[in-house]
């Protein structure tokens, strides 16, 4: 008998969604011609719950197509670090967990931030990691790191340190998972399967854990 439960982690994609400041809402046109229905729907690579690509931010890197369909889904630790509102998250904040980190294949670091969403303090005062937290996990061979706020840099550092450390190791960024305090054990099957765009920088993706 199967026990496993599925628990989505994805925000719905419409047309009040919570983008990053400064990019356009999607835009949906409903079409009905001689009795069918579709939708035309606009909007940016890095919309709602999306994954980053090395070549979103890193010239003549690797974009998602050109990764193998097992690097969206393994093992996942996840970190609670809701006690770090407008702190950074230190590698020694995350020694403790390190054979845990050791043995998964995503890190998702749970800062309760989902909470805020289509509020502007979503964008405000989300743990970030320091240069050193984001270097100490890149010598795990990660496949991710996900995050249920904006960014995995502050949304004002136009630099994206962050994002070029991870990035530069071919460690994917998730941006906005929710429902994360669903999700009863620290550990599970995470799931993060992007669209099969051509040279894709990002995609939205429908993420989730096996439990």
């Amino acid at each position: 008998m199967n026990n496993n439960k599925v628990i989505d982690l994805s925000h719905v994609i419409n047309e009040n969604v919570t983008v990053f400041p400064g990019m356009e809402l999607p835009i949906f046109n409903n079409i009905e011609i001689d009795g069918y229905r579709e939708k035309k729907i606009t909007m940016y690579s890095h919309t709602a719950t999306h994954i980053d690509a090395p070549y979103h931010v890193i010239k003549n890197s690797k974009t998602l197509d050109e990764f193998p369909i097992d690097k969206f889904f393994g093992k996942a630790l996840m970190i609670d670090c809701k006690a770090l509102s407008g702190q950074r998250i230190t590698a020694e904040f995350l020694m403790p967990h390190e054979e845990k980190i050791r043995q998964s294949r995503f890190v998702i670091f749970n800062s309760g931030w989902s909470h805020k969403w289509k509020s502007p303090t979503y964008f405000k005062d989300f743990p970030t990691l320091d240069a050193a937290a984001a270097t100490y996990l890149t010598t795990f061979g990660l496949n991710g790191i996900g995050l249920d706020s904006i960014s995995l840099d502050a949304v004002d550092d136009d630099a994206l340190p962050n994002h070029h450390i991870v990035l530069s190791h071919d460690i994917l960024i998730v941006e906005n998972l929710c429902n994360l305090d669903a999700i009863m054990h620290d550990e599970f099957i995470f799931q993060c399967f992007p669209l099969k765009i051509e040279k894709a920088d990002g995609s939205p993706i429908r993420a989730v854990a096996i439990v």
